[in-house]
C-alpha cells in the first residue's frame, strides 16, 4: 500500500481574525502609553542608524570580539561627546594619509600608482 505524505495542517490566523488584531493594534497605536514606548524606540532606530550609517559601525576596524568591543565603546564615547558639546557632527578630515615606503618608492621611481591609493599630492 502506497501512501501520500500528509500536509499538515494550516498553522495561521484566519482572515477575520488577522483583520480584528489589526484592528485593536492601530487603536492600541493611537494611545499616549503607546506613542511613549514608541518614542523611545524611535530614539534608539535613530542612535543604531548613526552609528552604522554615520561612524562605519557594520565594519570593525580590528579583529578579535574584545578589540571589538573597545571599538565600540569608543566610538560611543565619541558620539556622547560630540552630542554634549552641541556642535554639528564633524565632517570627515579631508587631508590624506602620509604615503607608505613602497608608494614612496613608487613615486621615485615615477612608476604609476593604482588610483585608489591617497596621496598627499592628489
Amino acid at each position: 500500500m502506497h501512501h501520500l505524505p500528509r500536509k499538515p495542517p494550516h498553522r495561521g490566523l484566519s482572515p477575520t481574525r488577522a483583520r480584528d488584531l489589526q484592528l485593536r493594534v492601530r487603536t492600541e497605536q493611537q494611545t499616549p502609553e503607546w506613542k511613549a514606548r514608541y518614542a523611545v524606540r524611535s530614539g534608539v532606530e535613530g542612535t543604531v542608524n548613526e552609528f552604522a550609517h554615520g561612524h562605519g559601525m557594520r565594519r570593525c576596524r580590528y579583529r578579535g570580539q574584545g578589540k571589538a568591543h573597545v571599538q565600540h565603546v569608543l566610538t560611543a564615547i565619541a558620539v556622547n561627546i560630540e552630542r554634549l558639546s552641541g556642535l554639528p557632527p564633524a565632517v570627515e578630515a579631508s587631508t590624506p594619509r602620509q604615503p607608505t615606503a613602497f608608494q614612496n618608492y613608487l613615486d621615485q621611481r615615477e612608476i604609476p600608482r593604482l588610483k585608489s591609493w591617497r596621496t598627499l599630492s592628489s
